[in-house]
């Protein structure tokens, strides 16, 4: 809800205030809603949906550099509208927040841009690709391929830094029935696909100096215009690198008055894919940690019968507080059990 009070204060008093986190369960009147059976067009659909209310491009990486110490960065650009279009001013209705962080063993940055669209500061072109806002960029290498299968990624705050470089070896994945990712009950429903076979290698500018990295990468993408149903309060969202080059996407959006909703998205190494519903993963928090005042679960069981998966995950540092307008956790973690590997970590709602 502070995301929405400081763009309130930025931007004018036409923002409102709903339910859901951050207000992702507000009616959505004058926005196209997603709609089953998606036809994707790429490179247009890597690009914005003004159309759209709620969109972003998020990529998480798990590294380690030469010792075998862990770190993880993640980089976003979030796109929210204030109506269903366009312009080339200082009226346009589109506005951008960029997130960046990065987490060590002991120590976790984040920092924060805002930009309104229209005016050259922040945006997404497609040909080529592009996500910026101010010296932060996403940007396509290759001239061949799909356009995020090789990227550059850059970001700096107060205390930290990173550029990197990213080359996908498989392909894109789409989530929940051919990219229609349903988040409630009651229909709710967002676009949904990932980039999840990224090997990346580059720096991390840390306080202490540069740190040169190694590791795997995973870019979500998703828009929507009411992902949330108004009861919802948050989410847990898993990425999780398996063994032998498998993939797991999993998520449960809690509910102030009924059970947790549930989806996953079983990736084999070959990128061939099997989406799961509602119930079929239970998550069970284990322990918490207090930080910034809340209490957060840091470490949780993931079931998944179906795929004979029991794990508990654990984080790479438990302060992983994204202190931004917006607060929430987000963090690298390690997982053991029945499987053993990384991933990442998103939990929102804890206010």
């Amino acid at each position: 809800m502070r995301f929405l009070l400081a763009l309130a204060l930025l931007f004018g008093p036409q923002v409102t205030f709903g339910q859901g986190f951050a207000g992702l369960g507000t009616s959505a009147d004058g926005f196209a809603i997603p709609a089953p059976e998606p036809e994707f067009s790429f490179p247009d659909d890597h690009g914005p949906h003004p159309d759209f209310r709620i969109e972003w491009w998020y990529l998480t990486a798990t590294l380690e550099d030469a010792a075998g110490n862990a770190y993880g960065i993640q980089w976003t650009l979030f796109r929210s509208a204030l109506a269903p279009e366009t312009s080339n001013d200082w009226t346009a209705p589109q506005l951008l927040m960029g997130h960046a962080g990065l987490t060590t063993a002991d120590a976790h940055f984040s920092a924060e841009r805002l930009a309104r669209g229209g005016i050259g500061q922040a945006g997404v072109t497609t040909q080529p690709f592009r996500a910026f806002i101010d010296d932060w960029q996403m940007s396509a290498t290759a001239s061949e391929g799909d356009a995020l299968d090789a990227l550059t990624l850059s970001a700096r705050g107060a205390d930290f830094a990173y550029d990197l470089e990213l080359q996908a070896d498989g392909p894109l994945i789409f989530h929940g029935d051919v990219g229609y990712s349903v988040k409630s009950a009651e229909g709710q429903a967002s676009y949904y696909y990932s980039q999840p076979f990224y090997d990346v290698t580059g720096t991390l500018m840390l306080p202490s100096g540069p740190v040169a990295v190694t590791g795997s990468g995973w870019l979500d993408r998703e828009w929507s215009s009411q992902p949330l149903s108004d009861t919802q309060s948050g989410w847990e969202w898993f990425s999780l690198q398996l063994p032998e080059g498998a993939r797991l996407m999993a998520f449960a959006l809690r509910d102030d008055t009924d059970a947790p909703f549930t989806s996953a998205t079983y990736i084999a190494a070959d990128g061939t894919t099997q989406a799961y519903g509602d119930g079929a993963i239970t998550l069970t928090p284990l322990a918490t940690h207090r930080v910034a005042g809340r209490d957060v679960p840091v470490e949780w069981r993931l079931e998944f019968p179906e795929r004979d998966i029991d794990i508990t995950t654990r984080a790479l540092n438990p302060n992983s507080w994204m202190d931004t307008s917006f607060p929430y956790w987000e963090g690298p973690i390690s997982f053991t059990g029945t499987h053993a590997g990384r991933g990442y970590l998103e939990m929102t709602g804890y206010d």
